[in-house]
């Protein structure tokens, strides 16, 4: 690394660090006092809100109108880049459980807050039985009411462009009876490669999110075949989100927008 690389890395992150210390204490402290634990809810979305104002990041978000109200459903995601947690954990209504690549959980504070409150950890490439007992876990999530945030890629995308989707959350979504979100991220990818140690210089720090209608399991069929059916219905609504805010090297004009609590 660069010298100028690990300024920009320390600039950008040594204060990241004291902010997850600073609202993951709030949440680990106040979490467990609180109804719902609440304050780990609102720590979650300062800690979010907070990072990204630091790191002069903008988000355009729209699409709240399609978020159902009163039920438990699946956020489906497209996933760019780590930035990813900051920019939807600081515009997607609800108290939403992310399904968390376990590594995070074992970081301090952070890792702490994601245990705490009830996310799910993940193990990519896992085998089947362990991926069995993640969806379980993603049932249990939904059947306490709360919705459920996925990247059904797996992994990011280092080129923008959505990839196929793993059938995880889709099998919960379907045993449950719950709909499904799409949801379309673009920009992160620009801001924070896979193995960058910083957001870079001179970046474009403007990212676009659009939430589309839910989308709900056919009722006819084996089970396998809607879980199928709903899995290539998201996809094909989540590329085509994407390619209205931009993706795949579109470039269109971003309007930012307030968060939604």
């Amino acid at each position: 690394m660069k010298l100028e690389e690990a300024y920009r890395a320390a600039r950008h992150w040594i204060p990241f660090v004291g902010r997850t210390i600073g609202y993951g204490t709030v949440s680990l402290t106040l979490g467990p006092l609180t109804r719902e634990r609440r304050a780990s809810l609102w720590a979650m979305r300062a800690w979010c809100q907070a990072s990204l104002k630091a790191l002069e990041i903008e988000v355009g978000a729209s699409g709240f109108e399609h978020v159902p109200e009163g039920a438990p459903f699946v956020y489906c995601s497209n996933h760019q880049s780590l930035v990813d947690i900051l920019v939807l954990g600081s515009v997607l209504p609800g108290d939403y459980k992310w399904a968390a690549k376990r590594s995070l959980m074992k970081i301090p504070f952070l890792g702490w807050h994601l245990r705490l409150a009830g996310h799910v950890p993940v193990d990519r490439n896992a085998g089947a039985r362990t991926a069995a007992q993640v969806v379980e876990r993603f049932e249990e999530v939904l059947a306490r009411g709360k919705p459920l945030l996925v990247f059904p890629e797996g992994t990011r995308s280092e080129d923008g462009i959505v990839r196929p989707f793993k059938v995880g959350g889709f099998c919960a979504a379907v045993r449950a009876g719950a709909p499904v979100v799409p949801v379309a991220v673009e920009g992160t990818h620009l801001l924070m490669k896979k193995g960058a140690f910083d957001l870079g210089h001179g970046a474009r720090r403007q990212v676009a999110v659009r939430i589309g209608p839910p989308l709900f399991a056919r009722s006819a069929g084996s089970e396998m075949a809607c879980i199928e059916d709903l899995r290539d219905r998201t996809h094909a609504a989540v590329v085509e989100l994407h390619r209205t805010i931009g993706g795949r090297g579109v470039e269109e004009p971003l309007q930012v927008l307030g968060s939604r609590g």
